[in-house]
């Protein structure tokens, strides 16, 4: 199982970080546009902006001409486009779903992509220790304090697109830990969210119902969130998860919604309750718990007596 080193982890919680931050400047800027509209605007941002940092690391590192034969570009371009598929796949859903269902529930379903991960790891023949399995299972008792607010879970109709939409999102972590092995991180990022904002352009086309006055109400949000959260969370998120162990990345990512919890209680002022505390708690100590090595159990060879 490979281990993660100090810059995987310091990667992993700085895009949870981001991601969770930007949630208010998303609901900001959900109230002006519709979620393809705004998906659309992000994305094409957060393109923008990684492809000028592509253009210009390309110019100044001399090892860019071992990443330009017809091999790279191929595989770079069959990255980007599944990647950006899942990724596209999984928003969509996640915004369609919170129509008929409550946030809480939403964010709760939507993080159970780190249990999904490790399922599906081993038919992948990806094997993750006992400490990692707890953690996994901390995490989503973790999950359930943190953002479950109901005395009864009642299953509504866009749950089943939330539980679709984890699905897309545990497969985008899994394409990202096959092909970040391959090209260049930042490269990968920049292409992953050319073909989401064009999955999402095809959306806006058909279902978008917002005008250009509501897109220019909405420019701060979307400014902030292509550029931070798009550009930079996603990059973080392949930087972290390049020769790292998936499993242990996906809980440093579901650290979103303890961030995000406790930035709307910094910056609009809500009050955390003990439930919400002890939730936050409980993901911090499985975070912890999976940064711990496991010993081998292999045998020890007897001494000589």
């Amino acid at each position: 199982m490979r281990q993660n080193g100090m810059r995987q982890n310091f990667c992993a919680v700085m895009a949870a970080f981001i991601w969770g931050t930007a949630f208010v400047a998303q609901s900001m800027g959900a109230e002006h546009v519709d979620a393809f509209t705004y998906s659309t605007s992000r994305f094409f941002v957060g393109f923008l902006a990684l492809l000028a940092i592509c253009v210009f690391l390309r110019r100044t590192r001399k090892e860019a001409a071992k990443r330009s034969g017809p091999a790279y570009w191929k595989t770079l371009l069959i990255g980007g486009f599944w990647c950006g598929l899942a990724m596209a796949a999984g928003s969509n859903l996640q915004q369609k779903g919170i129509e008929t269902t409550s946030p809480g529930k939403a964010g709760f379903i939507t993080a159970l992509y780190i249990v999904i991960v490790p399922i599906i790891g081993i038919f992948l023949r990806r094997r993750a220790s006992w400490t990692v399995w707890f953690s996994v299972a901390l995490a989503v008792a973790g999950l359930y304090f943190l953002c479950i607010q109901e005395d009864i879970l009642s299953i509504a109709e866009g749950d089943f697109l939330i539980i679709l939409c984890a699905f897309c999102f545990a497969g985008q972590i899994l394409l990202i830990d096959h092909f970040a092995m391959q090209v260049n991180g930042i490269e990968l990022s920049c292409a992953q969210l050319f073909f989401v904002m064009l999955f999402s352009a095809v959306g806006m086309v058909f279902y978008g119902e917002s005008s250009w006055q509501d897109i220019q109400m909405a420019a701060g949000s979307i400014l902030y969130v292509g550029i931070f959260s798009s550009a930079g969370g996603y990059t973080l998120q392949i930087l972290a998860q390049k020769d790292s162990n998936p499993t242990v990345i996906s809980l440093l990512l579901s650290l979103e919604s303890v961030f995000a919890t406790l930035s709307g209680a910094v910056i609009l002022h809500t009050q955390m309750t003990g439930r919400e505390y002890l939730g936050c708690v409980l993901m911090l100590a499985a975070v912890i718990l999976a940064q711990i090595p496991v010993p081998s159990l292999k045998k020890r060879p007897l001494k000589n007596a």
